[in-house]
C-alpha cells in the first residue's frame, strides 16, 4: 500500500533548440507520463521506476508495471486516509532508521536512484515518514495483533502443518503454539486490511489512463 510524487526531471530545459532536444524531451515526457489518478492525485511512469528501485512495493522484482501501480494505487488511498486521522508523528530518528532500510534495500545504489528519478535526501526523508505513518495508522486502527481464540490458533496450525514441520516431523501442537497463534493472527489482520482496503478503492476515483500510442514517423 504504497505510494509518492516525483517530479519531472526537465531535461528538455536545457538542451537547446532542434531535433536532438524535442526527441529528448518527447522521451521524458513519455517517462513521466501519467499512469494512474487516485482522488485527482496523479502517480506517473517515475513514480513506478523509484517504488520499484527502493523497494517501497511488496512484489517481485520481476513483477510487470500494471502490479507495481495497483500497489502505488493503496499506497495513495492509505496515505488519504492518514491525513484525515493523523498517527503520532514518527520521530526524527525513526525516520533516520527508516532512510537507512530503504539506503539497504537498494544495495549500495541510492545514490544512483536518486540522480536518475530526481529524488533528493528531502524526498527520501518523506517517503520515509510516510511509510512509518501507514504503519502507526495501521497499527491504531486494526491493532498491532488480533486476539484469536485457541480453537482458531488450532485450526490454523492444522490447514498450514507445512509451517510447523521440520526435518519431516510435524512439532506438536503444544510446542507450536506461540508460533502458530503469531502466524494466524498475522493473517487474520491482512485479510482485515485487505477488506478494508477494497472498501477504500470502491469509495474513490480512480483512473488509469490508456498507454498513448508511439507517435506515427514523420515523412520526409
Amino acid at each position: 500500500m504504497l505510494g509518492f510524487r516525483l517530479w519531472p526531471l526537465g531535461l528538455g530545459l536545457w538542451l537547446g533548440c532542434g531535433s536532438w532536444a524535442l526527441g529528448l524531451a518527447q522521451a521524458q515526457q513519455l517517462l513521466d507520463r501519467v499512469v494512474a489518478r487516485v482522488n485527482g492525485y496523479a502517480i506517473t511512469l517515475s513514480d513506478v521506476k523509484a517504488a520499484l528501485a527502493l523497494g517501497l512495493v511488496d512484489v517481485p522484482p520481476e513483477a510487470a508495471e500494471p502490479a507495481v501501480i495497483e500497489r502505488l494505487v493503496d499506497r495513495q488511498l492509505v496515505l488519504t486516509e492518514v491525513a484525515r486521522f493523523a498517527p503520532p508523528e514518527p520521530s526524527p530518528a525513526a525516520v533516520a532508521r527508516e532512510v537507512d532500510a530503504i539506503e539497504m534495500r537498494t544495495g549500495g545504489r541510492l545514490a544512483v536512484i536518486m540522480e536518475t528519478t530526481g529524488l533528493d535526501e528531502g524526498r527520501i526523508r518523506d517517503i520515509a515518514r510516510d511509510t512509518l505513518r501507514i504503519a502507526a495508522y495501521l497499527d491504531q486502527r486494526f491493532g498491532p495483533t488480533v486476539q484469536l481464540t485457541e480453537e482458531e490458533v488450532l485450526q490454523y496450525y492444522r490447514m498450514h502443518p507445512d509451517e510447523f514441520t521440520r526435518e519431516g516431523r510435524l512439532t506438536p501442537f503444544a510446542e507450536a503454539d506461540d508460533l502458530a497463534r503469531e502466524r494466524a493472527s498475522a493473517e487474520r489482520r491482512a485479510a482485515t486490511v485487505a477488506q478494508w482496503m477494497r472498501d477504500l478503492r470502491a469509495r474513490a476515483e480512480i483512473v488509469m489512463p490508456r498507454t498513448p500510442p508511439p507517435a506515427a514517423p514523420r515523412a520526409n
